[in-house]
């Protein structure tokens, strides 16, 4: 009876010592990065972002069927037949119009008018993805956005992706346009949202710019091209209706940077910079895309929303489809 009892004394210590050192262990572990957001009927749990020991190691984007859903339907934006969303209206050309004294009207005339770009005519004139033709003769037929239509960005962090909505404002009711892979800011420990892109509400600025090879400005007090900045096209954050940071200068949605390719002799998009934490705090969008969303928004109030899980987002009005 005597060994018997010593063994099972003996096991029980060495359980104890095991589990003081699991104990130890755990406590100087790093602890994980968390994202905090109010709580919600939707998320129950703190989005978690892992912190890495190199700044070179990014965080990886959430894969789930919320991040690989696409959704494009911006064509039926420009489409002139049934299949146009409810919110265009179709314009046929002609020179004279009662609006316009003293002159013919061109087609920045009517861009200006209807509050539309002059890009979103472009493309629907020409119906294809051309944005800078606008060559016009009488009885040519494109569309305008009506006059109750705003437009809403919803970013999500935790997924590096963009949902872009069109809001009625009549009917208070929001139209899912298209989803977009887009790149933000890298991790950073001082931020509320462990990103350098800060969380919350914020306008979309009107002081847009467009950029072509030659074009130098001032990034970060050096001399640069700016395509290999910002590529083609630049749109400012320029107020905080709600959320982080008080200095929204230098925050914007841009094109993914441009870089020579010495072999090819011309520039070529860094796309490898798109679905990831690489930025210094602006969102990147691929250049077809940040050119076709620049033909959209500019003429009209857009909110831009970013947040850690789209599920905290605040959709205006009614989501339906159309």
């Amino acid at each position: 009876m005597f060994i018997p009892k010593v063994i099972a004394i003996g096991s029980l210590v060495l359980f104890l010592v095991i589990g003081v050192l699991a104990v130890f262990k755990k406590g100087v572990q790093k602890q994980p990065f968390l994202v905090k957001e109010p709580s919600c009927e939707v998320c129950k749990e703190d989005t978690q972002i892992e912190m890495k020991d190199s700044v070179e190691e990014y965080l990886q984007p959430v894969q789930d069927e919320v991040a690989q859903e696409e959704v494009d339907q911006v064509w039926r934006l420009f489409t002139t037949d049934v299949q146009k969303l409810s919110f265009v209206e179709t314009i046929c050309y002609k020179s004279f119009v009662p609006w316009l004294k003293g002159r013919p009207a061109w087609i920045a005339d009517y861009a200006s008018h209807y509050s539309t770009s002059r890009h979103f005519i472009a493309r629907s004139l020409n119906k294809k993805k051309d944005y800078y033709t606008q060559k016009v003769n009488f009885g040519d037929c494109f569309n305008v956005l009506k006059r109750d239509i705003n437009f809403y960005l919803l970013i999500d962090l935790s997924r590096c992706k963009m949902w872009f909505y069109a809001h009625n404002l009549t009917k208070n009711h929001s139209v899912l346009l298209k989803t977009y892979k887009v790149g933000v800011g890298r991790f950073s420990s001082e931020s509320h949202s462990g990103l350098l892109t800060p969380k919350g509400q914020f306008v979309l600025g009107d002081k847009v710019a467009v950029y072509k090879p030659g074009i130098n400005g001032y990034f970060q007090g050096k001399k640069v091209e700016l395509v290999r900045i910002f590529g083609t096209r630049w749109l400012p954050l320029i107020k905080k209706q709600n959320g982080e940071g008080d200095n929204l200068k230098g925050y914007g949605l841009h094109g993914a940077p441009w870089i020579y390719d010495e072999e090819g002799q011309s520039y070529v998009e860094d796309l490898a910079t798109i679905g990831k934490y690489d930025s210094d705090g602006c969102i990147r969008l691929a250049q077809d895309d940040v050119e076709e969303l620049f033909s959209v928004v500019i003429t009209r109030p857009t909110i831009v929303e970013i947040v850690a899980d789209f599920h905290y987002a605040k959709i205006p009005g009614e989501l339906i489809e159309e």
